[in-house]
């Protein structure tokens, strides 16, 4: 069976690291990741017409075999770009300049790639809705999207306000979040204490099918309706860490196309838990050459099949 299609909306920029620059943009590396394991996406965001950093997005792009035409070009902003402040162990903070080329999404032909695409599944996630032009825009292709609609909460400076998170939850059929975004979620919308509480209560506000859960190093785990945990699984160490970039990002990718593939979830969640941990030992979100991920592109396929 072909994989099902998914369409993916939101930013493409440049990640700008002390040792160069590195196409980047949360929903821009989930894009990336699923082609080059099998399952090419609908990619939605504008870049600027003919600047520096959107030619080096389009470069990234097409080394990636990910398909351009939900890809606009906009004459009056410049592509994104991202200052990435890097901290001792791995962690890093990023500065993100404003008034982006994807602060400015255009409904009209963004609504028609994705009519034509007829996809499945489709991801969002808050940072694109910092802008009201590119927030109404992704709003009115999410709100009367017929089928799953996966929301990577992925909290930054500037969108990270109550309003925005449960706007977006309510848009939400699944979430991905990670431990220190399910307690700031939890603290904003008075979910309780303890873990399983919190999972209860944010899914039952929002009524959400699915939770998936990241903790780094404590692993995984899978929710169900009334927050019942229905899988988990351990960390994934990685001994030669060189940034987390894009870790999230690889673990999102990963249970979209296990998921376009139908493969048993648990399963692909403990895979997604691994290829994160292998970008956590690159620089940047990606590998430069696409055909470093053909052992994860076989991996998915080797997985067994959903009951």
């Amino acid at each position: 069976m072909p994989p099902c299609s998914i369409a993916v909306l939101g930013e493409a920029l440049v990640d700008e690291f002390h040792d160069g620059p590195v196409a980047g943009g949360a929903p821009f590396n989930v894009a990336r990741s699923l082609s080059a394991l099998g399952v090419p996406p609908l990619f939605v965001s504008r870049i600027g017409a003919d600047d520096a950093a959107g030619r080096f997005v389009l470069e990234s792009a097409r080394r990636y075999g990910l398909a351009e035409q939900g890809l606009q070009r906009d004459t009056g902003h410049a592509t994104g770009r991202v200052s990435v402040h890097e901290r001792a162990g791995g962690g890093h903070s990023f500065e993100i300049h404003a008034d982006a080329a994807w602060d400015h999404l255009d409904v009209r032909p963004a609504h028609a790639a994705l009519a034509a695409a007829g996809a499945s599944f489709l991801y969002f996630g808050s940072l694109a809705q910092r802008h009201a032009v590119s927030r109404a825009a992704l709003r009115a292709l999410a709100k009367p999207f017929g089928g799953l609609r996966l929301l990577d909460l992925n909290l930054r400076p500037g969108t990270d306000t109550p309003q925005l998170a449960g706007e977006s939850l309510m848009l939400a059929d699944w979430v991905k979040v990670n431990d220190e975004e399910l307690a700031r979620l939890a603290g904003w919308f008075d979910a309780g204490e303890d873990e399983a509480a919190q999972v209860a209560a944010l899914m039952g506000r929002f009524a959400l099918q699915r939770l998936v859960l990241t903790c780094g190093a404590a692993g995984w785990r899978l929710y169900g309706p009334g927050g019942e945990r229905l899988a988990h699984g351990p960390g994934e160490p990685q001994p030669q860490l060189v940034d987390t970039v894009g870790a999230g990002d690889a673990f999102t990718a990963m249970l979209l196309a296990g998921l376009a593939r139908q493969r048993d979830l648990p399963a692909t969640l403990a895979l997604a838990n691994r290829y994160a941990s292998f970008i956590c030992g690159l620089r940047g979100p990606l590998p430069a050459s696409p055909q470093a991920l053909a052992p994860w592109r076989d991996a998915l396929q080797a997985l067994p099949p959903s009951p």
